[in-house]
């Protein structure tokens, strides 16, 4: 695919973004099944509706600019999945799973934020302040996901290793 301009880049990004999210919402309902954690899979669950929240953001955003989202490979993602998948099967404790789990989706969404955090700026240089904001808020939202991953995972290994120092103490 050939760029022609900077606004023909842009609306090849916010594809991106777009795709990503939507397949985002698939992977999450794909692995809430396998997550025994009630706070994980609350959390996956969470993240699905909010993403929900964000396709439409996103699909506003190409309301306001007059496009519609280009046609994208979306090999990096599926490759992503593939091993995702078959490095999750070969982990036997559940512990171990939801840390793996948790940290692989943080590794996603940080990819989202560099690409929103590039968009929200080409957004505004162009003068497209609506689409900044729209834009923003959905970075928000992934930024609030990662805090709140990063917690999930403290609060797991801090239960694990209290329960091996109560099994210690027994």
């Amino acid at each position: 695919m050939s760029f022609k301009n900077p606004k023909e880049v842009f609306v090849m990004l916010l594809s991106d973004v777009r795709r990503s999210t939507e397949r985002s919402i698939k992977f999450f309902n794909e692995i809430i099944p396998l997550v025994q954690d009630t706070d994980v899979k609350e959390a996956l669950e969470a993240r699905v509706f909010v993403s929900g929240n964000m396709l439409a953001s996103l699909d506003q955003c190409f309301k306001l600019i007059g496009e519609q989202p280009v046609k994208l490979s979306g090999r990096l993602q599926e490759t992503f999945v593939e091993n995702f998948i078959e490095e999750l099967s070969e982990m036997q404790s559940p512990v171990a799973k939801h840390l793996f789990i948790l940290s692989k989706i943080s590794h996603l969404v940080h990819l989202r934020i560099g690409e929103l955090v590039a968009l929200t700026t080409a957004a505004d240089v162009t003068g497209h302040f609506a689409v900044g904001v729209l834009l923003e808020s959905v970075l928000a939202d992934y930024v609030a996901f990662v805090e709140r991953t990063r917690r999930l995972i403290r609060n797991l290994i801090e239960t694990k290793l209290a329960e091996k120092k109560a099994a210690v103490a027994a």
